[in-house]
């Protein structure tokens, strides 16, 4: 037991070992200055504080791009590939809205999940999110999975049925 005693304040003093550092690093103090403030009244600086959130921040994914990948007719075919769960492409053009909206519901019942594969601004993420009503939408390239699956337009299902518009 005494041993313990002794080890704890050693162990304590250990330094830190930076596994990773992506030269982005960011100081984590403004994030805990809401906890920090003893009272609700301190005063704030006249100009905002706005802390960098990296990947937190929507604005860091802009734009979204995949380069290869357009809207477009899709023909309907099969692929040989043994997908566990439906997922969808779409971009923030009207054409892809359009499609979301039309196909919301059974692409909610078949459990597919988005990517978002082409975004600009803001009003698009928000646009896409309102339209998603709860469907799950990721922002990411796509151009991988296109190349794999001689894909080149969106929107489009992709199940383990085929691949679908």
């Amino acid at each position: 037991m005494v041993v313990a005693y002794v080890l704890v304040p050693v162990m304590a003093q250990a330094e830190l070992t930076v596994i990773y550092d992506s030269g982005h690093t960011q100081p984590i103090a403004p994030f805990l200055e809401v906890f920090e403030a003893d009272d609700v009244s301190v005063q704030q600086s006249p100009v905002p504080i706005k802390p960098l959130l990296g990947a937190a921040d929507p604005e860091a994914w802009l734009p979204i791009q995949s380069p290869g990948l357009t809207p477009g007719p899709v023909q309907v075919r099969s692929h040989d590939r043994p997908f566990a769960r439906p997922f969808f492409l779409i971009g923030s053009d009207a054409q892809s809205q359009q499609w979301l909206q039309e196909h919301r519901d059974r692409l909610k019942a078949i459990g597919a999940v988005g990517m978002l594969v082409q975004a600009d601004t803001l009003d698009d993420l928000h646009t896409i999110a309102d339209l998603a009503d709860g469907l799950s939408i990721l922002p990411a390239s796509a151009s991988d999975i296109a190349k794999a699956l001689g894909i080149s337009h969106y929107p489009v299902l992709i199940s383990a049925h085929g691949i679908e518009q």
